[in-house]
């Protein structure tokens, strides 16, 4: 299955990942996942790597030394992919039960060595990314252990999350003052946007395509300033955002909120 990967310095990094993963967890290991941008192809060569873990139960505290060990070996590889490592380690009840996401589970941040209780990947919509589109690493098709994600279930979990992370970033919770956040904060909108109105997901390029061609022209340029923030992402962390921008990107986070309440309306 790693054949199938889509660069080859991706590849270096996620064989002995896996492989190591296998060695430590013995026969309580099922199957390893792309998800993410690597999965509904919207990845770059500045994208995160995320990926899952299915394991036959939750992992034991013992085994998370170990653990640790094999990912700081990948980590330390000259490589940008090794140092953007994030996923989660998934127990193969949690994943098959639509009714646990929001549980947490093992899950390490990007380029974090850490692990972490955190319910960031147990979501309908990681779901649904791996078992329409996630790439097998290792073990069966995902489908093996996620059953379908019902449409009206992930747009309900999506516009939780448009309403609870835009109050965030309202009120100044979630800061958008740097380059970085500023032109995520677009481009989530957007793919959570086309993703109510098409019950399903797609990359942050594919958000924002639709946006464009069937939103206000208005938000055209915020959105195209947006993409070209992409390029070399994570070091527009230490940019400042323009102030105009932020207070574009505020109006149209208001206005994609005022598109969910409306879609919630309709599909009650």
């Amino acid at each position: 299955m790693m054949g199938s990967l889509p660069d080859q310095q991706l590849q270096s990094v996620l064989e002995p990942l896996v492989k190591g993963i296998q060695q430590v967890l013995g026969p309580g290991f099922l199957g390893a996942y792309l998800g993410g941008s690597f999965a509904h192809g919207g990845w770059d060569a500045f994208s995160d790597v995320d990926f899952n873990v299915v394991v036959a139960r939750d992992l034991h505290p013992s085994e998370l030394e170990p653990l640790r060990v094999v990912h700081a070996r990948v980590f330390a590889m000259d490589v940008y992919y090794a140092r953007h490592l994030e996923g989660s380690y998934f127990s193969q009840e949690v994943l098959g039960d639509l009714s646990r996401a929001g549980e947490p589970i093992w899950y390490l941040d990007n380029g974090s060595l850490n692990f972490e209780r955190s319910s960031h990947d147990n979501t309908l919509v990681n779901r649904w990314v791996l078992r329409e589109c996630g790439v097998v690493l290792a073990g069966p098709d995902p489908q093996a252990w996620i059953p379908p994600v019902p449409a009206a279930q992930l747009k309900n979990e999506i516009r939780r999350a448009m309403v609870d992370w835009g109050e965030e970033i309202l009120t100044g919770a979630y800061q958008i003052e740097n380059l970085w956040a500023q032109a995520f904060a677009v481009l989530s909108y957007c793919r959570m946007l086309q993703s109510l109105e098409t019950g399903q997901v797609g990359s942050k390029a594919a958000g924002a395509a639709w946006a464009k061609e069937t939103l206000d022209p208005r938000w055209r340029s915020l959105i195209d300033h947006a993409l070209s923030a992409r390029l070399n992402q994570y070091a527009q962390v230490f940019q400042p955002a323009d102030e105009e921008r932020v207070q574009a990107t505020l109006a149209f986070i208001r206005r994609a909120l005022l598109i969910a309440g409306r879609d919630e309306q309709a599909a009650g």
